[in-house]
């Protein structure tokens, strides 16, 4: 399936955001559509963290982005699933 335009993608929302707003949404498109979007921004700068440590020679500069990279994805994940991990207990 090809990729939305971006204009595509900002009428979407824009109506999923009205659909959420107005308590239209039946079948939970709109939630699920605007919760994907909001991960997608996280795991696009992990991919972008990861080609760089790649790119760089596994620099431990670029290998420290990409475990933060990784570690927001994670948070934004567990937030939007209502999730908490336990802690390390360190």
């Amino acid at each position: 399936m090809p990729k939305p335009t971006e204009q595509e993608l900002e009428q979407a929302l824009t109506h999923a955001g009205r659909m959420r707003e107005t308590g239209e949404d039946p079948y939970f498109l709109a939630k699920a559509l605007l919760s994907c979007h909001y991960l997608n921004g996280y795991l696009l700068d992990v991919l972008r963290a990861a080609e760089d440590y790649i790119r760089t020679g596994l620099s431990e500069q670029e290998h420290t982005r990409l475990i933060k990279a990784i570690e927001k994805a994670r948070a934004a994940d567990d937030r939007s699933a209502r999730v908490e991990r336990p802690g390390l207990g360190l």
